[in-house]
């Protein structure tokens, strides 16, 4: 496969793909639509880029029936993804739909948290990955169904179903690895001390959200970090490991911020779109 445009670092931990991208150039959202059009990007970005990284799980997981399991989640989050940014498309009117959302945008106008950028690493690590996600997106998703905006209700409410089942099967693996052998018990334990600083994030309430739950539109996701915690905690316990500690919290997704690990994601994502901006099929 070509090579894509070269990728430079904008600094410490931001890149931007650069070269013939087919970027789109869109005109500015009215004032009236831009918060929630940006809202939107954040809950269709979280499930995109997620779902892109359960996608390279594809034929390399530990079994058929993991395999078969994460590719299914990987399309729930899609299809999520699908539904978030075709809205955002309508409330931006600028003429670009929801796959130029997906492919077309630069890396710093992507607006999904750090958790769901990062890397796979081994299996425990995926599972510790999904199981932190997952459960702050149920309860999330959960409060959205009662949203104002009635689109963003149903999409809410269609989607708080599957993300059940992502929540429930990645517990299930966090218990199993953490209650297993020396070995997975020490890479579940390592790939929850990896993740557990983008907690924080999830939790964040900038201007944005705050504004949206003022609407009625958005979740207040300090309303459920108890419950988050609660839940949290009592699966670690039951996989016989200990709470990490706090760490120093890594921000700046919400804004466009991001590590290296998420240009790496889109490079192969938008290569076609980029590559070929005017190809229909």
């Amino acid at each position: 496969m070509p090579s894509l445009p070269p990728i430079r670092p904008e600094d410490e931990a931001v890149a931007k793909v650069r070269g013939n991208t087919g970027a789109f150039d869109a005109p500015p959202v009215a004032e009236e639509d831009r918060v929630r059009f940006d809202y939107l990007l954040r809950l269709g970005d979280d499930s995109l880029i997620l779902g892109q990284r359960l996608s390279e799980y594809c034929g390399h997981a530990p079994s058929v029936e993991v395999d078969l399991s994460l590719a299914n989640m990987g399309l729930d989050l899609i299809g999520q993804a699908t539904h978030f940014l075709e809205y955002a498309s309508k409330v931006e009117g600028a003429g670009r739909d929801g796959d130029a959302l997906a492919f077309r945008r630069d890396v710093l106008d992507f607006r999904n948290c750090w958790l769901v950028e990062q890397p796979n690493g081994d299996f425990a690590q995926t599972m510790a990955r999904q199981f932190l996600f997952s459960t702050w997106q149920k309860l999330l998703f959960g409060q959205l169904t009662a949203s104002a905006d009635e689109m963003i209700a149903a999409i809410a409410a269609k989607a708080v179903k599957e993300v059940t089942y992502h929540e429930e099967l990645s517990a299930e693996w966090v218990i199993r690895l953490g209650d297993g052998t020396d070995e997975s018990r020490r890479r579940m334990k390592e790939g929850l001390d990896w993740n557990w600083r983008f907690i924080p994030e999830l939790f964040e309430m900038d201007e944005i959200a705050a504004e949206m739950t003022s609407r009625g539109i958005g979740a207040d996701v300090g309303s459920f970090r108890e419950e988050y915690d609660r839940k949290v905690r009592a699966v670690i316990e039951q996989a016989t490991l200990e709470v990490p500690s706090d760490q120093r919290p890594i921000l700046g997704g919400r804004r466009g911020h991001h590590s290296e690990n998420l240009g790496h994601i889109l490079a192969p994502m938008q290569y076609l779109q980029r590559t070929y901006p005017d190809a229909t099929w």
